[in-house]
């Protein structure tokens, strides 16, 4: 408990955490002032295709953007609590999100995609921070919402947490589905993005 108590306070006392932590705060806010530029771009780019998918055209379009933001904005203010208690899940999960944005840039630049058919636009009062924008249709593979929380169930370390996660994210990934926000592929290749980033984010911590 007194570990838990002074862990920030020793671990700033430590160069190589003091230098990881100021240099991904630094490089994640370099990300987050380009991304709106790069949505933006994405959004008016006219090359693309659509795709046949096939469980989509099974699912009826239903607008379930609230339970999408319970599930997701609840998640976050979790990670972020533990996070701020664990200097170890806090490092990892900050250079793994670094991971995660780079990755979902270079994906969406070289896999542009059409929004699917159906498509009921998700409407976050929160994106525009990151966005520039309410509205984004076209930032598609992989599913950025369901690979952020997958990531934070990868970071947690208590087991009955990281489930509650897990579960968590595959609400998530129905429920974008059930929108038409992502096409099924976008869903299904979310957790395997995440579990490399958070690999690498893992590594760097460990150094």
């Amino acid at each position: 408990m007194q570990f838990k108590q002074f862990s920030w306070q020793i671990a700033w006392d430590y160069p190589p955490f003091r230098l990881k932590f100021i240099l991904g705060i630094f490089i994640l806010a370099l990300i987050l002032i380009f991304i709106p530029h790069f949505f933006s771009y994405v959004e008016n780019r006219e090359k693309g295709i659509t795709l046949n998918d096939w469980l989509l055209g099974k699912i009826p379009a239903i607008d379930v953007s609230l339970y999408i933001f319970i599930v997701l904005y609840g998640m976050s203010i979790f990670f972020l609590i533990r996070m701020s208690r664990n200097t170890s899940i806090c490092l990892t999960a900050l250079w793994a999100y670094i991971f995660l944005c780079a990755a979902r840039i270079i994906t969406i630049s070289i896999v542009p995609l059409h929004p699917p058919k159906d498509l009921i636009e998700l409407i976050d009062p929160c994106s525009v921070v990151f966005y520039g924008s309410n509205v984004i249709t076209k930032d598609l593979f992989f599913s950025g919402h369901t690979a952020t929380v997958f990531l934070g169930a990868l970071c947690l370390e208590n087991k009955r947490e990281k489930a509650i996660a897990f579960i968590a994210s595959g609400i998530i990934g129905v429920l974008l589905l059930i929108q038409h926000v992502h096409y099924t592929a976008d869903v299904l290749a979310a957790p395997f993005f995440s579990w490399i980033c958070w690999y690498f984010g893992k590594s760097i911590e460990k150094l």
